[in-house]
């Protein structure tokens, strides 16, 4: 490997080590949870490795526990997972240009922590080549995607070993803020996640959960609306 590409893989993998401090009791818990609702390994395992989601994962267990209907189980996790729709189309100038296997590869192993490293990454450092970009985010996947669905075999083979008492549930709010925090840089950051979070809270009485059906939808389109009005302002005092 070139020492630039080696320097970048490099650089994703030592960057996205953190990440395990929440990843690892996240997939654990994950694991345990899942054979706790009646899944056995191979059921467990099939969700971390073909999902390869958590949050929609979570969403998906948790609908299924409350017998929901298989369309809302379905809706619900497509409504969580649309977001990957979005990294996929911000990340598309950044690295369209590599060969289809590894733009292929990215899609599956792309994950909420991969594109958030990748990005900061990315536009701390814009004069980076595709190469380098790719040569990143695959420094950064082995660490951050193999412990998910080790952790969450281990999870779902000695969950029953796991002391009741643990806490394990922390990780789910720490690897979201962990995530989400340090990319809340414009107002359009702020307040498309404000409002997905209050109508979140305000709709949390929905069956099913579908607040999140409704709050994700709404922060999208307010995070768009201000940053269509923050381009406008910016544009009228360069005239």
């Amino acid at each position: 490997m070139q020492p630039d590409l080696l320097r970048s893989a490099r650089a994703g993998f030592l960057q996205a080590l953190p990440f395990l401090l929440v990843l690892v009791p996240f997939s654990l818990l994950f694991g345990v949870v899942a054979t706790a609702a009646g899944l056995d390994v191979a059921q467990t395992m099939g969700f971390s490795v073909l999902v390869l989601a958590g949050a929609s994962q979570f969403s998906a267990l948790q609908l299924m526990t409350d017998h929901a209907p298989v369309l809302i189980v379905l809706a619900s996790s497509l409504a969580i997972n649309l977001r990957m729709a979005m990294y996929s189309a911000s990340l598309t100038p950044l690295i369209g240009t590599a060969p289809a296997w590894q733009r292929a590869l990215v899609a599956y192993v792309l994950i909420d922590q991969t594109y958030g490293l990748a990005m900061q990454r990315f536009e701390r450092y814009p004069r980076l080549s595709v190469p380098e970009r790719m040569a990143y985010l695959f420094g950064a996947t082995p660490v951050l995607c193999l412990p998910w669905m080790g952790f969450t075999y281990i999870g779902a083979t000695a969950g029953s070993l796991t002391p009741a008492g643990w806490p394990l549930d922390f990780a789910v709010p720490i690897t979201f803020l962990a995530m989400i925090a340090p990319m809340l840089r414009t107002l359009a950051h702020v307040a498309a996640a404000g409002v997905a979070i209050v109508t979140a809270l305000l709709l949390a009485g929905l069956p099913s959960g579908t607040n999140v059906l409704v709050a994700g939808p709404l922060g999208m389109v307010t995070g768009a609306v201000v940053e269509g009005w923050s381009a406008r302002r910016r544009l009228r005092g360069r005239v």
